[in-house]
């Protein structure tokens, strides 16, 4: 019988586990070695303890409709894309409002994770702690990891001859970046064209001499502004989508995708990707493109090698004088703290139980939470993941037999093992993945019962933005103010745009309710169809 229940880390796949055991009863203890919540995205300009954080100017990637815990929205005057600060306001809110903080110790590093000599029948684990020098050792019930991707730098030197022997400038990985007054009159090479990478050539090209982003594999590059001035996520991941995916050949839906990218510009004359490319990747950056036509931001293809003072491209290319070299490479995930026979059984979350539990383990008592790789926001993922595991450990629900486990695992795994880099190529459907969560834990939206009982919620839910609240519409931790949220999750978009007000058009109102008139047959459709295929 899981009770107590050791959480690591109280970033914000910490905050929603603590939540989440405590809506189930258990008794979560939260470990943080700083002495604040918040993760990576409290930022700092100190680099002392090597703690991981955000840079100064980041925005995020995903809307705060998209990005909120499922019971708890963002306020409405919040903007739909934010600032470190204001998410680090939104998880203190959070914080505040389920009483969470007297479950954490801060400034207390987790030193060990191992299994009790018993471990075969009780399933318990022994966790060292220190806290100002001093060690101490914990038994739990139950070991939640919540220390999430960003743990530490991938640097892989040895696949650029010359940095570490001939090139005499200066190098450095992304984590070590916090803004640009270093790199002020100099010329820099960015190698890796991730989002982060997209995002630091924008910002150096405003202050450097010259920016090179030297790219490996082909990127497709997009707003976060779609049609009409909504934000990117709410537009495109819906229900109607995710089923026309399925419904539609995939050689289509690629097609269709591709026509959609370049509608914006066309991506092959930048250098950046083309549609017969079998391996691609999304960035989100609105200012690349302008920076590239401008010529402040120059693409280059891989780096064979460096010399003393310049970079060596695959196409035989060179670029002279090159002053700095920007690692944006990723990071890996190596967890120290876990013993060897447990961290050895995976590498990445494709090792992983529904990315979360080690299949092999003789009792289901540890769970990686938030090492997900999703096509929309990891923190709603996260939340996901942790209230499934928080009703395992509480026995609400179940999971296979670990043959099953395995087989799942094995049928999921790819047969290369892929570097930091290359983990944006596996990122797995966010309805998907949600939908199998939340089916798993009881908790998945039905369209069809929805549309006998609540036509208008249905439509929104099947038409509109799968946004997080449609998990707490039914089963175990539903939210009563779920339903009102899905139906003003607009409003609250527009609502700190309406600084100044201007007339609208009365037919778009009219116009939309036509629209959902006439979709009602489709969703109808779709919702048989649904029914008929629980996977989807």
């Amino acid at each position: 019988m899981v009770r107590r229940v050791a959480i690591i880390g109280a970033g914000v796949t910490g905050l929603a586990s603590v939540k989440c055991c405590l809506d189930e009863g258990l008794e979560p203890t939260c470990f943080e070695r700083s002495e604040d919540i918040g993760g990576v995205w409290r930022y700092t300009d100190s680099m002392d303890d090597m703690r991981i954080s955000v840079y100064h100017s980041v925005i995020t990637n995903t809307s705060k409709e998209m990005s909120c815990f499922s019971d708890f929205p963002f306020p409405e005057d919040f903007p739909s894309y934010l600032p470190h600060s204001l998410l680090l306001e939104y998880f203190r809110m959070y914080a505040r409002h389920f009483d969470l903080l007297r479950h954490i110790r801060f400034k207390t590093r987790v030193l060990s994770v191992r299994k009790r000599p018993d471990f075969a029948t009780s399933g318990q684990w022994e966790v060292v702690t220190e806290t100002d020098g001093v060690h101490e050792s914990h038994i739990f019930d139950a070991v939640m990891v919540c220390t999430g991707h960003y743990q530490e730098p991938y640097l892989p030197l040895d696949s650029f001859p010359g940095i570490n022997t001939r090139f005499k400038g200066q190098y450095l990985h992304s984590q070590e970046y916090r803004d640009v007054e270093a790199f002020r009159g100099k010329r820099v090479l960015v190698v890796g064209i991730g989002n982060t990478g997209g995002d630091l050539s924008v910002e150096l090209s405003r202050v450097a001499a010259k920016v090179f982003l030297s790219a490996r594999s082909s990127t497709w590059v997009i707003s976060r502004i779609s049609s009409h001035g909504f934000p990117f996520d709410m537009v495109s991941t819906t229900r109607f989508n995710h089923f026309l995916d399925w419904l539609l050949p995939s050689a289509l839906t690629r097609r269709i995708r591709f026509r959609k990218f370049n509608s914006w510009f066309n991506h092959a004359n930048y250098g950046l990707a083309s549609t017969k490319s079998s391996k691609f990747k999304m960035i989100i950056n609105e200012e690349l493109p302008f920076c590239l036509l401008s010529g402040t931001v120059v693409l280059k293809p891989s780096v064979k090698e460096f010399t003393e003072s310049s970079a060596v491209f695959e196409d035989g290319t060179t670029e002279e004088n090159i002053d700095v070299v920007l690692f944006a490479t990723g990071y890996i995930f190596p967890f120290p703290f876990l013993e060897e026979s447990v961290r050895s059984d995976f590498d990445d979350n494709r090792s992983l139980y529904k990315a979360i539990f080690p299949p092999q383990l003789e009792k289901p008592t540890l769970a990686i939470i938030g090492l997900v790789q999703l096509t929309g926001s990891i923190m709603v993922g996260s939340e996901m993941q942790a209230r499934w595991v928080a009703g395992i450990f509480a026995g609400w629900n179940k999971l296979p037999p670990a043959s099953r486990m395995m087989a799942d695992v094995l049928k999921r795994k790819p047969p290369v093992k892929r570097n930091p880099s290359e983990r944006e190529n596996l990122k797995m459907s966010f309805i998907s993945y949600m939908d199998g969560i939340a089916s798993c834990a009881g908790v998945k939206p039905s369209v069809l019962r929805l549309l006998l009982t609540d036509p208008r919620l249905a439509l929104a839910v099947f038409f509109g933005p799968c946004t997080p609240y449609q998990y707490r519409l039914v089963g175990r931790g539903a939210w009563s103010g779920a339903r009102d949220a899905i139906l003003t999750q607009w409003q609250r978009v527009l609502k700190p745009l309406r600084t100044r007000v201007v007339d609208e058009d009365s037919d778009c109102s009219s116009g939309w309710r036509w629209m959902c008139l006439l979709a009602l047959p489709v969703a109808l459709t779709a919702g048989f169809l649904l029914s008929k295929h629980p996977q989807l």
